[in-house]
């Protein structure tokens, strides 16, 4: 049986001021051999990324779809936007979430797939995350500083310590999702805004039990655009893995309450 034809996959990408790579990422995304679809979530970028994405919605009419939110709240609001889109979509089996300024490459996602599709294990065509890694053997970082890679590093150990998940890039975006998983958790009760959503979605993800994979990445930092880390995005994270690992210790099963329905 030929896996690759039994999935067809909906490449989730947020963007916010993303006008400078919107569009070749989006080119080579659907250059790829494998069934794959595009949701753009903008959050009305002033640089006019969403006019953008709808010149190429036009020449892509059944491949790129398009939301327009009203304002800028973050990733995790324009992920929760959707995978809620997605969710009201049968024909996807699964949904990819993707960076829109070439910080994940197209040939990852490729991998990724195969990955998930192949028949050389009975357990991988059942895998309900394909998570793309950078910190493990084949993963890479380019043209980040030392001080960025530490602070990742920093936070995925703590995360990974804290809330005792055995996954070794708890902060990567790049990461494939089952429709069946999507189906099990209540996607509104996973409410980080910043990075700390890549975290949430692990967390709610191992209390609906997924099979979890991990596939190694090159991480290549944007060459154009402003990044979106702040401050605050690191606050956040922090805040709320020691206050989700305090209520484990104290509430053991409060994990599956709270995120599977």
């Amino acid at each position: 049986m030929n896996l690759v034809k039994l999935v067809k996959l909906l490449v989730v990408i947020p963007t916010y001021n993303e006008i400078d790579s919107i569009a070749s990422l989006t080119s080579q995304v659907l250059s790829m051999p494998e069934n794959v679809d595009i949701l753009i979530v903008d959050d009305n970028s002033p640089d006019g990324t969403a006019r953008l994405v709808k010149e190429i919605a036009r020449a892509w009419p059944d491949r790129v779809k398009l939301i327009e939110r009203t304002k800028k709240t973050g990733l995790g609001g324009a992920y929760r936007t959707g995978f809620s889109w997605f969710l009201t979509q049968p024909q996807y089996t699964h949904l990819v979430t993707m960076d829109a300024d070439h910080s994940h490459r197209p040939q990852d996602l490729a991998t990724m797939i195969a990955l998930l599709t192949s028949s050389n294990s009975s357990k991988m065509p059942g895998a309900d995350v394909i998570m793309g890694v950078r910190w493990m053997p084949g993963g890479a970082i380019v043209n980040w500083p030392k001080s960025r890679q530490r602070l990742s590093r920093m936070g995925t150990s703590y995360a990974r310590w804290a809330l005792k998940l055995p996954l070794r890039d708890l902060t990567g975006g790049f990461r494939i999702y089952s429709r069946t998983l999507l189906e099990k958790i209540r996607i509104q009760s996973v409410s980080s805004e910043g990075y700390c959503f890549q975290i949430e979605m692990a967390r709610a993800a191992c209390a609906a039990q997924a099979l979890i994979l991990e596939s190694p990445i090159t991480f290549v930092e944007r060459t154009s655009g402003v990044s979106k880390m702040s401050r605050g995005i690191v606050i956040e994270a922090l805040f709320k893995v020691t206050r989700w690992a305090l209520d484990s210790r104290f509430k053991s099963n409060a994990d599956k309450l709270h995120y599977v329905k």
